[in-house]
């Protein structure tokens, strides 16, 4: 009895370690599906160079990112909603099909099967408000079906900006000086020609300067991202009707026979008036020929 009670105990404690590590085992692979969802979900996205409240430092942040999609032009609709919902807008799209290979196979006398194996591909390139990237790169993100590539950049611009308000400030002195020069000391035509063309160009230089923070400025706030989305080989079979050969267009032979007789005739006709337009020479020729038997026999 003794010997019996220590097997039930022993299998007890063997099923009650194999019950455990099944568990753990469950446990491990929900964890790596978990984390394997929310690799797919978080891996285009990124806290790059996100600009801090009350900072100084100005960032250009830029996306490049390629993938392949189930469908190019849902995944198209989709982002282009997602984009316009977020503020933002698309300055570039282009959907276009590549044919890779087209075959056609007779199936009857009248059908033909055409078989087209082909790929689809769109260039995309969007700008959203510079605080809306992140969200919206997530947004695509749902649209992947396998990541090629993503780089985001973020360049630093405030010293560029700096530098130019600067320039705007001392520009806008040097054009008080030289305004005040040409009205107080500007007697002479040649000083004065000198003194309004030196004004000009500090004035093109100045709005040059103001143009240029315009657009760093308007590249701040909003952020471009270039997307590559394209689908796997797609076969489209299409059933059509097929192509009569040129002998299906002949006409039969009777017709045939007809239509040689009357060329033959129209050809008789054409040689008749050739020798009639010939006529002098034929006559000179008979002529000759009687000519030469008259006076041969003498």
């Amino acid at each position: 009895m003794k010997t019996i009670a220590k097997l039930g105990l022993a299998s007890l404690v063997i099923i009650a370690l194999l019950f455990s590590c099944k568990k753990a085992d469950n446990s491990s692979a929900e964890s790596t599906a978990d984390y394997t969802v929310a690799t797919d979900s978080t891996v285009v996205s990124s806290s790059a160079a996100v600009e801090q409240k009350n900072s100084k430092q100005k960032f250009i942040r830029t996306a490049d990112i390629k993938f392949k999609v189930r469908n190019v032009a849902k995944s198209t609709y989709a982002i282009e909603n997602a984009v316009q919902k977020f503020g933002g807008y698309v300055t570039y799209t282009n959907i276009q099909s590549t044919i890779h290979d087209q075959i056609k196979t007779k199936i009857s006398q009248d059908s033909t099967l055409e078989t087209t194996k082909y790929s689809v591909e769109n260039n995309i390139t969007i700008r959203v408000p510079n605080t809306q990237l992140d969200t919206v790169i997530k947004s695509i993100a749902r649209q992947i079906d396998f990541l090629d590539f993503r780089v985001i950049k973020a360049d630093d611009v405030s010293l560029k900006l700096l530098a130019n308000q600067l320039s705007q400030k001392r520009s806008v002195v040097n054009e008080k000086r030289v305004a005040n020069a040409i009205d107080n000391k500007g007697k002479k035509i040649n000083d004065v020609m000198e003194a309004e063309n030196t004004l000009a160009n500090q004035k093109e230089e100045n709005d040059n300067r103001k143009i240029e923070n315009l657009s760093i400025q308007d590249q701040i706030n909003f952020s471009t991202v270039t997307l590559q989305l394209y689908q796997k080989e797609t076969i489209r079979q299409e059933i059509m009707a097929s192509e009569k050969d040129s002998d299906a267009y002949k006409p039969n032979l009777g017709i045939q026979i007809l239509d040689a007789l009357k060329s033959g005739w129209y050809i008789l006709e054409t040689i008749l008036v050739a020798l009639l337009h010939l006529w002098p020479f034929l006559l000179l020729g008979f002529g000759g020929f009687f000519a030469y038997k008259k006076y041969a026999k003498k």
